[in-house]
C-alpha cells in the first residue's frame, strides 16, 4: 500500500482511502479503487447478468464479450500491526468500499464493480459470501515477480 497508493493517486489511476478507529486513531484498514476498462466473456456469465451489462457495455456479437468502464477495488486490506485487525472484520472494510462506490455511482453512473483475488478458497469463499461472483482467471505479467493466476470476480450495482 505505502509504495503505490501515492504514486497511483498522483497519477490519477486510483484512490485509496484509509480506515480508522474513531476511538483510538488506529489504522484498522484500507481500501483503493479505480475505474478500469473491462471486458466480460458471454461464457462465463448468466443470461440474467448479459442483459445488465448489454445496458452499459459494447457487445462484440462475434467474440461474445462486453466492454465497459468498472469500478475495481483493487486493494482491500487489514492493518494487522498490534491487533489492529481485530477492530473491524472484514466484511465491514468491504461494506466501506462498497459505500463508496455506491456514491461515485450516484454522481457518474455504471453498474459494474469488479476485483481480482489469489486463488485460496477461503478468500473467494468470503467475496462469494459479499455477493461477488467468478466470471473469468487473468495470469499476472510482472517484470519482479513469477506470473500466476488470479480469479476475477464482479458484482453489479
Amino acid at each position: 500500500m505505502k509504495k503505490s497508493s501515492v504514486e497511483f493517486t498522483k497519477k490519477n489511476q486510483s484512490v485509496t482511502y484509509l480506515v480508522f478507529d474513531i476511538s483510538s486513531m488506529v489504522l484498522v484498514g484500507y481500501f483503493t479503487l479505480a475505474l478500469k476498462p473491462l471486458t466480460v466473456r458471454g461464457e462465463t456469465v448468466s443470461n440474467t447478468v448479459k442483459k445488465k451489462l448489454l445496458r452499459v457495455s459494447e457487445w462484440d456479437e462475434l467474440s461474445d464479450t462486453y466492454t465497459m468502464s468498472a469500478y475495481l477495488i483493487a486493494q482491500l486490506g487489514k492493518n494487522f500491526t498490534n491487533g489492529a485487525d481485530q477492530k473491524i472484520t472484514g466484511e465491514e472494510l468491504l461494506a466501506l468500499a462498497w459505500d463508496k462506490i455506491k456514491e461515485i455511482q450516484y454522481l457518474g453512473g455504471g453498474v459494474v464493480t469488479f476485483l481480482e483475488a489469489e486463488n485460496e478458497e477461503k478468500l473467494l469463499s468470503f467475496y462469494r459470501n459479499n455477493r461477488f461472483s467468478q466470471f473469468d482467471t487473468r495470469q499476472t505479467a510482472s517484470d519482479a515477480e513469477e506470473s500466476h493466476e488470479l480469479v476475477q470476480l464482479l458484482r453489479l450495482l
